[in-house]
């Protein structure tokens, strides 16, 4: 496993959990759709997954592979869920971001794996 593809996941993982965390607390702000319950509880468990995730890499563990391919599928639903408000510049922020963990974290299980 090469140190940097998992120093990029670690980073970008802890990344997607603040910019996460931020664009709830948007969200809260902003009512509407914003604060739909799924909506909600899909940040809540992306920002959740990526400190999670960090963790599991920044360690060794042996079930980094799962844990980042979870990760990964969590971080994409959250992209798509976040890219549905178009136009919004701090939920397309976060949709990017939200990508950028999912690839760095496939990547990640696939050399962990």
């Amino acid at each position: 496993m090469t140190k940097d593809v998992m120093a990029r996941a670690i980073s970008d993982a802890l990344d997607c959990s603040r910019i996460c965390e931020e664009t709830l607390t948007y969200c809260l702000h902003q009512g509407g759709r914003h604060v739909e319950a799924e909506h909600i509880k899909l940040m809540v468990d992306c920002a959740e997954i990526c400190r999670t995730a960090a963790a599991f890499m920044a360690r060794g563990s042996r079930y980094n592979a799962e844990i980042s391919r979870i990760c990964a599928q969590i971080c994409q639903a959250c992209a798509v869920d976040c890219a549905q408000f178009g136009g919004d510049e701090q939920m397309m922020r976060c949709a990017e971001q939200c990508r950028r963990c999912a690839d760095s974290c496939t990547q990640m299980a696939a050399v962990a794996a």
